[in-house]
């Protein structure tokens, strides 16, 4: 099996410096955190919106970047359902500040499960889209729990995953880049590349970040490159102080104005449980570009992934999923991006149906006002819907955005 061929719009083709803190601190910092007593701010949302949903089509885990000319794009992965064998990365465009979106468009298609669409966005309008192709085999749907999907679907997944041309495909499994010069209309020849779930950032000396977490497990691994044709040297990792118990995943870099890069982390429990206390966003930072990090802490935060965008302001932005009830979407702001209050926790949403949403990314329109984008049902508010097995005849989870303010400092 070939690599993939160039990407042309609408083409459907082919996607330790960590000191320990003691288990004492950590799990009391946890356990305040995830108690979440303080009532979030009001969220000021302007309006919500749809930017893709259908009936057929599972849609998840989305990216945003604005391009050169002041286009909004929106990367996400279109499959059947959140483990189906075979997504695909499509693009979504608005050339009005979101009032409208365009058609999806298929720019990354392989035989395997393409997912994970992060964007890296680079001084020069260059546009890197990071995209994970996952390979599954019958063992992966054998070994599901029971309920997790009817087995009807199970079966038929099991037989696409057996297909000689699915099987041959294998060596397609991994990371993958692809770059756009001419603000997403093409895409060039994919090649290898890291993971990367909302993308990474051109650092101020002009080389390319990016933190991933699939190589390595409970473990994040900091990668470099001098340009996006260099080959990605990984210069530090970041690992979970209670990996028996806490898992780190989904990071997200920032570099503020100050030159300081910060990153924000998922944490996962052993065992896995979404809507357990201790699933706190977990922060650290580097003052070296990369090289050494501090001593990783647990936020007030709950909630997952993180997303951070610095504010025209000053202020940097955390927005995430929030996957207990009230099911929805939230964010947070912070003077520093180091220091984090539930003070300062806003909430976008708190409607959906249930804890299958989430992965939001955010991008300032003008100054004060954001645009938040993310997965959830479009359904209306006290609607229920069953997760475990998914209920065919539900409202599938679309790619929905907020135009909200930020609330004045205090």
């Amino acid at each position: 099996m070939s690599i993939p061929k160039p990407c042309q719009r609408l083409s459907p083709f082919f996607a330790q410096l960590c000191i320990l803190c003691s288990g004492a601190v950590i799990s009391a910092a946890i356990s305040h955190a995830g108690e979440n007593k303080i009532r979030p701010q009001a969220s000021h949302v302007i309006r919500h919106f749809s930017i893709y949903e259908s009936q057929s089509d599972y849609c998840a885990w989305p990216s945003v970047c604005r391009t050169a000319d002041g286009d909004l794009l929106v990367l996400f992965t279109r499959t059947e359902e959140h483990l189906g064998p075979d997504g695909e990365i499509v693009l979504c465009r608005s050339s009005d500040s979101g009032s409208s979106w365009h058609a999806p468009e298929v720019i990354f298609d392989t035989p395997l499960d393409d997912r994970e669409s992060g964007v890296t966005l680079l001084a020069d309008g260059t546009i890197l889209g990071h995209i994970w192709s996952t390979f599954h085999t019958p063992g992966t749907y054998e070994a599901l729990p029971p309920l997790a999907y009817e087995e009807p679907m199970l079966t038929r997944w099991i037989e696409y995953v057996r297909r000689p041309e699915y099987r041959g495909a294998k060596e397609m499994q991994g990371g993958w880049l692809i770059m756009s010069s001419d603000g997403g209309s093409s895409w060039s020849t994919p090649r290898r590349g890291k993971d990367s779930v909302h993308g990474g950032i051109q650092l101020a000396n002009g080389s390319l970040l990016i933190a991933s977490y699939r190589r390595e497990r409970d473990s994040i691994s900091v990668h470099v490159a001098d340009s996006p044709f260099s080959s990605w040297r990984q210069i530090a990792s970041i690992a979970s102080p209670q990996p028996d118990s806490l898992r780190f995943g989904e990071p997200h870099v920032l570099q503020i104005a100050s030159g300081r890069v910060i990153m924000m982390i998922r944490v996962t429990t052993r065992p896995y449980d979404d809507r357990d206390p201790r699933c706190v966003l977990w922060g650290t930072y580097s003052d070296d570009d990369g090289k050494t990090w501090a001593t990783p802490s647990a936020t007030p935060l709950w909630g997952f992934p993180p997303h951070l965008t610095q504010l025209s302001d000053g202020r940097v932005l955390c927005t995430y999923g929030y996957r207990r009830e009230p099911f929805g979407q939230r964010a947070c702001i912070s003077e520093d991006g180091v220091h984090w209050t539930l003070e300062h926790e806003v909430i976008l949403r708190e409607d959906a149906p249930n804890g299958d949403l989430g992965y939001p990314a955010s991008v300032e329109l003008e100054p004060g006002i954001i645009l938040s984008i993310y997965y959830q049902p479009n359904v209306p508010a006290g609607t229920t819907q069953r997760m475990r097995p998914p209920d065919p005849d539900r409202t599938k989870p679309g790619i929905l955005g907020t135009v909200w303010k930020i609330p004045p400092r205090p």
